[in-house]
């Protein structure tokens, strides 16, 4: 059955690749309505609440994978289609490199306007407060991060985990975009989410920082200044799991990110990653096609992961059993 995973993972990056997100009525859309309104049942400023919040919604949600993952084994085809259907469903792959070319193209135009108007459909930086200098390193930063967040994280949990978790991963990162802020209402609420979105995030962000180093070449970029700022800069930021493939990304394009972030709630200075130059509508596209790479390579060590795991996994058995 392991074949079905892994032949499911790939074509499930294959649709998103050839056809994007859902158009109409996409899951992710529904649980967000659904994370919305048991938020107006549920909201308290206490972490209480918001663990109860996110034990519902991720929990439920992993549950549904679970008995999509059983219909599924009934035969490798089968698994194969389910496994791609939910592959599809949560990776961001596709849009993220869509919305990155829109960006760095209306950079590279001058038009300002509308990049910052674009600006919000790829982090929560405050456009208007931006220059091209800032859009374009906000771009970067974002791009990278959701190369880990919304490609090769949901294909390391599916390849681990399968349906469950491909849909647990997709909730709880959806949920900690939802709430797990830094402000006044989401501060407590919004722990769990946060933090359960950090733990998720662990293994797949360094794995994506390594396949970074190893697709830096394929876009002209530095493989030894990806590996040496991510080993240095990386633990400087904030976030235990952004800051690795940030870093990684900074040294592979030989730029620097980081330095003063603004928000609609305020600005925070943060660590400066890499010693490059600042970034341009150039390093904008560039970074979207180490995005590409890095999906792409994440697919194929995903398939590896699916098809080795029950091996190693019967493999310890009879080491116990012994």
């Amino acid at each position: 059955m392991s074949l079905g995973r892994a032949v499911g993972l790939v074509l499930g990056v294959a649709a998103d690749a050839v056809f994007g997100d859902p158009r109409k009525y996409h899951p992710v859309a529904g649980f967000g309505r659904a994370a919305t309104a048991l938020e107006r049942k549920l909201h308290r400023d206490n972490k209480a609440a918001g663990v109860a919040h996110a034990v519902v919604l991720v929990g439920g949600t992993v549950l549904a994978g679970v008995a999509v993952e059983r219909l599924g084994r009934r035969s490798p085809v089968a698994q194969a289609l389910t496994t791609a259907a939910a592959t599809w469903i949560v990776l961001g792959g596709s849009s993220l490199a869509d919305e990155g070319t829109a960006m760095g193209r209306e950079l590279d135009g001058g038009d300002l306007d509308a990049a910052r108007k674009r600006l919000p459909n790829l982090c929560g930086r405050e456009p208007l407060k931006l220059d091209t200098l800032g859009l374009a390193k906000a771009t970067v930063e974002s791009v990278a991060e959701n190369t880990s967040d919304a490609v090769v994280a949901p294909l390391f949990w599916g390849a681990v985990a399968g349906v469950p978790g491909l849909l647990g991963y997709r909730a709880a990162n959806t949920l900690d975009a939802m709430v797990g802020h830094r402000n006044e209402r989401y501060l407590r609420f919004g722990w769990a989410a946060a933090r359960l979105d950090d733990v998720a995030n662990l293994l797949p962000s360094r794995l994506a920082a390594l396949l970074t180093v190893a697709g830096a070449p394929v876009v002209g970029g530095s493989a030894g200044e990806a590996w040496s700022t991510w080993r240095r800069d990386a633990a400087a930021h904030p976030s235990p799991n952004a800051g690795q493939v940030e870093a990684a990304f900074a040294g592979a394009l030989e730029v620097r990110l980081g330095g003063r972030t603004v928000y609609a709630h305020g600005a925070e200075d943060r660590p400066v990653l890499g010693h490059g130059r600042n970034p341009d509508a150039g390093h904008v596209t560039r970074a979207v096609e180490l995005s590409r790479v890095v999906g792409a390579s994440a697919a194929a060590v995903s398939a590896v992961i699916a098809l080795v795991r029950p091996r190693l996994r019967r493999a310890a058995r009879r080491r116990t059993s012994a």
